[in-house]
């Protein structure tokens, strides 16, 4: 079944290839895309933009693209004759290349003009919700009085922002002028907004770059996070989707839907109350006791990760993920320790360990039991290192079997089953519900957090 806005549209055969709009390439404007009745919306998975709640897609987008889908379908009665606007998950650094390669016709998502975009693209905005780019670190950092003062400086920005744009030109300016440039870093493409701006607050990147409206909201829930209104790195940019350019009557569509939904109304309202509130917030892998028992057990985490093959951080993070370290944790189904292993799965042949009452038994049984699953279920060359790593994740969570069952759902829904991230971590959600897409993406964010803080003080690191 494919999910389009709550309710479903039947496959023939659950064995059987997904739709064909899925499948196939196409670039058509809208008189074409009414005739197939359906607009395939490219959408970005995350906390607030676009996930799953007991199988019903949601997210601000969901509710903008409901809004839209009654938009291009006012005025036809006849069920048989309505558009559908389906959705197309991808992952940020994908939206823009996979618009334009025809995989889907909107790139439902806040991007923000900018000239080199233009180029391929057109938006529809309304050009009325215009923002700033802002520079937001952490409270301890010290901050300049002007954007010069920012020469030199390491900032860290999704790729494929508009934000790496834009400082790629202020540093063109800067040297111009004789000013070192700013140290621009990218982080991992499977990380968001959201996420740089939790480790902002964690304190591990001090300085990022962020639209002000995102900014000012996440400064109200993350307390040590500063927002440097002085500090702007690009001013007056629009928001808003985005189609191919040979699609001029797509936009015009979409430009008259944007003008009912602009700043302060429905977009505001959605995004304020409905989800940036209900956010859950990432836990904080930096505070000095969290760090001082990350570096204790680090060796343990080196010492089985390099037995069995897995980055020593990687494992770290699972395991403060699992219990925040705490070996004496205990869960209400009898999970005990580090890394929060039944003592029935540490005892069975697979693993072998009969007692984890101590840390390093207890991750030392973490370690074993998760090359099992890696090993056992996801050997097949065809999947990636990171991927091999995220099934097992899963797996350790929800179970094989259930890891199986999302596979196979992925590949029922045009997804691609051997890549979880933005494909079955969004089968995941059907079938399980948020928790384990969660786990995996928490153990993600706390592993791009410890790799980070391992480059920060590689002195301090034994790796």
């Amino acid at each position: 079944m494919l999910i389009i806005f709550g309710f479903c549209i039947p496959i023939a055969s659950s064995s059987e290839a997904p739709l064909p709009f899925l499948a196939k390439s196409y670039s058509n404007d809208l008189p074409d895309l009414k005739k197939r009745r359906t607009i395939r919306a490219l959408v970005v998975y995350g906390p607030t933009d676009f996930f799953f709640i007991k199988g019903k897609p949601s997210g601000i987008q969901v509710d903008l693209l409901r809004e839209y889908e009654k938009h291009v379908n006012k005025g036809i009665k006849r069920e048989a004759q309505k558009i559908h606007v389906v959705f197309i998950p991808v992952s940020f650094d994908r939206l823009i290349p996979d618009l334009l390669a025809g995989k889907g016709d909107i790139a439902a998502h806040f991007l923000t003009e900018t000239k080199e975009r233009k180029k391929k693209l057109l938006f529809a905005s309304g050009r009325k919700m215009a923002v700033d780019e802002l520079v937001v670190a952490h409270k301890d950092q010290a901050l300049p009085d002007q954007i010069d003062g920012l020469a030199g400086r390491k900032v860290h920005v999704l790729p494929g922002s508009s934000y790496l744009e834009h400082l790629e030109k202020l540093n063109q300016d800067f040297k111009a002028r004789g000013l070192k440039p700013i140290d621009i870093q990218t982080v991992d493409s499977h990380l968001g907004s959201e996420d740089i701006l939790e480790m902002v607050n964690a304190g591990v990147i001090g300085l990022t770059v962020m639209d002000d409206y995102k900014a000012k909201l996440w400064a109200q829930v993350l307390p040590d996070i500063k927002v440097a209104e002085n500090l702007a790195i690009s001013q007056g940019n629009f928001l808003g989707w985005a189609v191919r350019r040979n699609n001029p009557a797509l936009a015009a569509d979409l430009g008259k839907f944007w003008k009912k939904v602009q700043k302060g109304s429905l977009m505001g309202n959605i995004l304020i109350k409905r989800y940036y509130k209900s956010t859950r917030w990432i836990k904080n892998p930096n505070r000095e006791q969290a760090r001082k028992k990350f570096m204790h057990l680090l060796e343990l985490f080196k010492k089985y990760g390099d037995e069995y093959g897995f980055d020593a951080l990687a494992l770290a993070a699972q395991g403060y993920q699992e219990s925040e370290l705490n070996q004496n944790r205990k869960s209400h189904r009898g999970a005990l320790g580090i890394m929060q292993l039944l003592p029935s799965t540490a005892k069975d042949k697979n693993v072998g360990i009969r007692d984890i009452s101590t840390e390093e038994s207890n991750i030392h049984a973490g370690a074993k039991y998760m090359a099992f699953l890696r090993d056992r279920y996801f050997s097949d060359p065809a999947i990636k290192p990171d991927d091999r790593m995220a099934f097992s994740w899963a797996a350790y969570n929800a179970g094989p079997a259930k890891v199986r069952k999302m596979r196979a759902k992925a590949k029922q829904m045009g997804l691609d089953p051997n890549r979880w991230f933005g494909n079955v971590e969004i089968a995941a959600g059907k079938i399980v519900g948020r928790e384990t897409v969660r786990y995996v993406a928490n153990i993600y964010k706390y592993y791009a957090a410890y790799k980070l803080l391992a480059e920060l003080h590689p002195k301090k690191s034994i790796l």
